[in-house]
């Protein structure tokens, strides 16, 4: 029997159904030298509305010391000089908006780069000063941190401040305070219980309001309140998925997804709300279950969150199954919308991962002395995943290279790495730099066309020439193709705004859902019907629109309307 999962909703906000395409800077384009640049997405942005994106989302582009590649901010007000000027950022905004699409940017509220000038003034104005109130400075009784918490990249969250390297020979050489930083040492975590980071962040938004901007996207969205008592929590919480323990036989994590992060979004929302209502914001929040998760975008918090849960999920039938289930039912309690993702810059490429014995989330990076994914099932995977996705009510996000099916890098040398994870777990984990590889525009240019010089800040591998924007769109039968017309055909059927039955017990070992038909689409029930390791009938009375491969072969994704 078909079960409801999801009532077709009427629009009335443009993010409750968009495609959304993130913009990594540094790896997108470059219009000279080795890092990625704002002029040249302004001047590649045709191509990302000829995907039928209705948003871009843009990761951080401020002044930093990229020690964590931009999410270590040194000024929330400006652009990082080797990415553009304010006037390049106002150009891309309004270039934006005349495409038709909408624009998100990175806002980073967790933590500041330790070159902040709040951080500047804290060291110097030494312990006890109003200045270290804005961030967590804290004594200990002897040599050990003052609790055993550790940082999401590795080792302890705390940095002895007469510790530093620029410590020696500075006034704060004999200081007996360390900090929290739960990423990098370089990223101070801010004192959100401090009323002055309130109000410096209100005004952050309003400064890019001003601007012309769309929408935020919260780093760390669950990470902002912690216990001011700061007690001892022996366990580790992990990038994206969340913690590795056993929820249910641990205390609730003094740092992570407290109530308290919801009277600072609800704060923002009347922020927002004094620019109309088409304003928004998205959390990245590594939270479950689903249920806690909606809290997060409640009618007068945020607008979407990231729904990690889809893109950690095991490439297997029941396990998606309940994933689409309990996640619609999450955020329909709280009537928002669900926002599907399948990748981003912190995770392996979809088309890597899925090619991995062990699917989900996967390994934080891949090297070459890793187990290495099967190029074909993996590509295969991940395009009947992204079909599938495309086919569910809500909003799903594009992380660039995607619509290329871009693999990962797993041969990058040790010695280009970047990513603060490698450094701070001493190699054990690969890091993040394998996803972030720059685009290959021109199959036959230096770096394949991602700068005029031939210059990328991290290499390319030679096999990418097949993977070139302008080699795809040559081709018919191309995975960039291919993604224009899912897009196109997702937008015409008004698919973001369906209801959603599922149907799968008709199809065994496949997953099978009708999309059904929102009052003002002219179409009947379009069935999305997804396989695993075995082929499936097509059933004679539907018609094939798209299909990931061979109609109801496996590791495929078909969507067919009624003959």
């Amino acid at each position: 029997m078909p079960r409801q999962l999801h009532r077709p909703t009427a629009p009335s906000q443009w993010w409750q159904d968009a495609v959304i395409y993130q913009i990594y800077p540094r790896s997108f384009a470059s219009s000279g030298g080795p890092i990625g640049d704002l002029p040249a997405i302004t001047a590649r942005l045709e191509y990302v509305a000829s995907l039928g994106a209705d948003a871009v989302w843009l990761s951080p582009f401020y002044p930093s010391p990229q020690h964590d590649a931009g999410y270590d901010v040194a000024d929330y007000r400006n652009i990082d000089p080797r990415l553009g000027t304010l006037e390049d950022a106002d150009a891309l905004i309004a270039r934006t908006h005349e495409l038709g699409m909408r624009i998100i940017i990175d806002l980073v509220p967790n933590h500041t780069s330790d070159e902040h000038v709040w951080f500047r003034e804290a060291l110097s104005a030494g312990p006890d000063s109003p200045e270290r109130e804005r961030y967590w400075f804290r004594e200990a009784s002897t040599d050990a941190p003052p609790n055993d918490w550790t940082s999401i990249f590795g080792s302890i969250a705390w940095t002895r401040v007469r510790e530093r390297d620029d410590a020696p020979g500075s006034p704060w050489q004999d200081d007996p305070q360390w900090y929290l930083h739960l990423f990098d040492s370089s990223q101070p975590d801010l004192n959100w219980d401090n009323p002055a980071v309130h109000a410096e962040f209100r005004d952050v938004l309003r400064f890019w309001l001003d601007r012309g901007v769309d929408g935020f996207r919260i780093d760390v969205a669950h990470g902002l309140a912690k216990d001011p008592e700061l007690p001892d929590w022996q366990y580790h919480w992990t990038m994206v998925e969340g913690s590795d323990a056993d929820a249910a036989s641990v205390p609730p994590p003094p740092m992570w997804d407290r109530d308290g992060v919801h009277d600072i979004y609800r704060e923002w929302r009347t922020v927002l709300d004094e620019y109309g209502p088409d304003r928004m914001l998205v959390a990245e929040a590594w939270v479950s279950p689903g249920d806690r998760l909606a809290q997060y975008v409640r009618s007068d918090e945020m607008s979407q969150c990231f729904n990690f849960d889809f893109l950690s999920s095991q490439w297997k039938r029941d396990d998606l199954r309940a994933v689409i289930a309990s996640s619609l039912r999450a955020m329909d309690a709280v009537g928002a919308p669900t926002t599907w993702v399948l990748s981003n810059h912190d995770v392996v490429r979809a088309a890597s991962r899925l090619g991995l014995s062990h699917t989900g989330k996967g390994p934080n990076g891949i090297r070459a002395t890793d187990e290495q994914p099967d190029p074909e099932l993996g590509a295969r995977r991940a395009l009947a995943a992204h079909l599938l996705m495309a086919g569910l009510p809500g909003s799903c996000y594009l992380y660039q290279g995607e619509e290329l099916g871009l693999p990962e890098h797993t041969a990058l040398p040790d010695d280009v790495r970047e990513d603060p994870a490698y450094f701070r777990t001493k190699g054990v984990e690969a890091g993040r730099d394998g996803c972030r590889v720059p685009l290959p525009w021109r199959a036959q240019a230096p770096a394949f066309g991602f700068s005029p010089d031939g210059q990328s800040w991290l290499p390319q591998p030679p096999e990418w020439a097949a993977f070139a924007v302008d080699a795809q769109e040559a081709s018919t039968s191309s995975t960039l193709n291919f993604f224009r017309r899912m897009y196109a055909l997702r937008s015409e059927l008004a698919l973001g705004h369906g209801g959603l039955e599922d149907v799968s017990d008709a199809f065994p070992g496949a997953l099978a859902y009708l999309n059904t038909a929102p009052a003002d689409a002219e179409r009947g029930d379009i069935l999305i019907l997804t396989t695993f390791d075995t082929d499936v009938s097509i059933p004679e009375d539907w018609r094939v629109l798209l299909a990931s491969a061979a109609p109801g072969s496996a590791e495929s994704t078909t969507w067919l309307a009624r003959a």
